[in-house]
């Protein structure tokens, strides 16, 4: 079944109507309990697996077609990941969704281990995806997973800004999972307006926080649960005594991957007047072997992907004409190929490039004092919105001990960039205006189910809580509550906590 032509795969708009209907029908799918037995889940997750195995190509195809992303970092990025963790969770989610005994537990009083107190961990119901356009396949594919590893039913709302990709899957998705499980919506704002108007048992949202607070503010109406997954200005801090050409060139590398168009993209560097010189140089450096000069640079190069369309194109390229930073390297554009070199630009605070995410190719490049100038970067980045992830390099101990004490932000890696997503046991989210919730395999799943408490309480159990009905005497009291006032509360100390 593998495909290489997209032209079959034009994406067709839902149409208005029908969304209710796939409403209807996914809800009834839920409460008629077909989602639940865990073969069934395991083979809908490998039948996903097999859907990108087999049709890789046009996956591929359809992502270049939208984005110009080279096809290594489709395979490498999106479509290899999904195969891998569909499998993964199909082998996993046995043990994910396996019912958890509590008779064990040192805090359980003895009377109550006869309770057969556990935790069964249970689908939420029928659920809504709503995926956006810069990585289309992993960010539709991976909630997705999470959501029929729980057991749920789904609805995939698509980007229809990459309507290649949105075509394919909505084709080629129904000859390989239920339709009464899982269905696509494609469309624009109509189509996610009345998507939006039903009751779902849980949103799973990717994108900005514009969009974000509409969803939030539409999921309110019914007290949906969300996931929020979004962005932010995620900061780069150099360390002076760190390698700066290896620092520069992994920050490179993070940057110009999907053209900067990721909400893990290094956004800015705090760096110190030291450092600068040596670190621009191997931003050059790396710039020259990436993208060779007598291969066309960036602008020329199969490796490099485009900006989405000619609307991010034209806010892209307003940033730097409003921008009063100094181009240390790049700044060529070309409008008819939707591309933008990577472009380096050092300003001062206040500057346009310091207001919000660029999701583009450019690295915004602030100079911080050289003395105290690790808590002048942690403090920088503690009064603005909490990024998705802060980059530190540094191999310093301490300093990585300072920066993870004095900032908060969604992840922390260490002397690399982009790699923390290849981490798959580790949950990855973000933390206030970068959203909430976590995802990846287990994180996933428990994102679309939650722990129901379980308790059988026996008629055995009576002689011991005969007390508790009215009416109420002095004896009941000095039994059932008087205990409970006397218990020995430890010694403590602000030093040391709980003395034992």
């Amino acid at each position: 079944m593998i495909q290489q032509d997209i032209k079959h795969f034009q994406m067709v708009d839902t149409p208005l109507e029908d969304i209710p209907k796939i409403h209807k029908t996914l809800r009834e799918t839920f409460t008629s309990h077909k989602t639940l037995p865990i073969p069934y889940r395991q083979h809908l997750l490998l039948q996903l697996a097999r859907m990108l195995q087999e049709n890789h190509k046009a996956f591929s195809s359809a992502i270049h077609a939208d984005l110009g992303k080279p096809p290594f970092e489709v395979y490498i990025g999106e479509i290899n990941p999904m195969i891998d963790r569909a499998i993964i969770s199909a082998r996993r989610v046995p043990e994910w969704a396996r019912e958890r005994s509590y008779e064990g537990h040192a805090d359980l009083p003895e009377p109550q281990k006869a309770w057969k107190p556990k935790v069964v961990p249970t689908p939420k119901g029928a659920v809504l995806v709503i995926s956006p356009w810069n990585y289309p396949l992993i960010l539709s594919i991976q909630a997705t997973i999470g959501a029929i590893a729980a057991g749920c039913t789904v609805c995939l709302k698509l980007s229809e800004v990459t309507s290649n990709y949105a075509g394919c899957l909505q084709q080629l998705l129904p000859k390989y999972l239920d339709q009464d499980v899982i269905r696509v919506v494609c469309g624009g704002v109509p189509e996610v307006t009345k998507v939006l108007e039903l009751k779902w048992d849980h949103i799973f949202y990717t994108g900005n926080g514009t969009i974000a607070r509409i969803i939030a503010a539409a999921a309110a109406k019914h007290l949906t649960p969300l996931t929020l997954e979004l962005g932010g200005k995620s900061p780069v801090i150099v360390d002076p005594k760190c390698d700066l050409e290896l620092a520069a060139k992994r920050t490179l590398w993070g940057k110009v991957t999907n053209c900067g168009q990721i909400c893990v993209s290094p956004d800015y560097v705090l760096i110190s007047p030291s450092a600068l010189p040596r670190y621009i140089d191997g931003l050059k450096k790396a710039y020259e072997e990436m993208y060779p000069a007598d291969q066309g640079a960036a602008l020329g190069s199969d490796s490099y992907a485009h900006i989405i369309n000619l609307q991010h194109f034209n806010r892209i390229k307003g940033l730097l004409e409003k921008t009063k930073g100094k181009v240390l390297m790049g700044g060529r554009m070309d409008e008819e190929r939707l591309k933008i070199e990577p472009t380096v630009i050092l300003v001062k605070e206040g500057d346009v490039l310091l207001e919000s995410e660029t999701f583009g190719p450019i690295l915004t490049i602030v100079e911080l004092e050289e003395e105290g100038f690790i808590r002048k970067a942690c403090d920088w980045v503690s009064e603005r919105d909490h990024p998705l992830v802060l980059y530190l390099f540094s191999t310093d101990e301490q300093i990585q001990d300072e920066v993870r004490r004095h900032t908060t932000t969604g992840g922390l890696v260490f002397n690399d960039t982009f790699m923390q997503l290849d981490v798959k046991v580790l949950p990855f989210g973000g933390v206030g205006e970068s959203g909430y919730g976590r995802q990846i395999l287990e994180n996933t799943f428990e994102c679309f189910s939650y722990e129901r408490s379980t308790v059988d309480i026996p008629a055995a159990a009576e002689e011991k809580i005969i007390l508790r009905y009215p009416p109420y005497t002095d004896h009941s009291f000095k039994v059932e509550c008087e205990p409970g006032l006397n218990v020995k509360i430890p010694e403590s100390t602000p030093e040391g906590g709980l003395q034992v």
